[in-house]
């Protein structure tokens, strides 16, 4: 089953499946199937096709994937280009929703692991 050109897990529940979508979580997930009268137990393959449209229905309500990208990009560009505090900490990399940068910011930055050493080189044994 393909929505908004992503292709949904066979092997998970349809309550899970729906989150490959950028834009959908679980329970925005929830209120689509409610909406569509799915079980969320069901399976990817075993939607009958009304129920498939009924779906796809209540997704097209939605902004998912590259639209909604390219509109947290372009509010990420907005902050840059007002150098707002968030656009400054977006621009560095660092964490901008106010967590603590001393320890715990490896999403943001990567796994950058920097840490202080003696300072002596180790010589090698020839």
């Amino acid at each position: 089953m393909r929505i908004s050109g992503i292709t949904l897990p066979d092997n998970k529940r349809m309550e899970i499946a729906l989150t490959a979508v950028f834009g959908i979580g679980r329970p925005r997930a929830h209120t689509i199937l409610k909406a569509a009268g799915v079980d969320f137990g069901k399976k990817p393959p075993a939607v009958t096709a009304d129920e498939e449209v009924a779906i796809r229905k209540e997704i097209e309500k939605l902004t998912i994937e590259g639209d909604l990208r390219r509109r947290v990009s372009m509010q990420i560009k907005h902050h840059k280009d007002i150098n707002s505090y968030r656009g400054s900490r977006h621009m560095k990399k660092l964490p901008v929703r106010g967590q603590r940068t001393r320890t715990n910011t490896r999403t943001v930055r990567g796994n950058v692991r920097k840490t202080m050493t003696s300072g002596k080189r180790k010589l090698e044994k020839t």
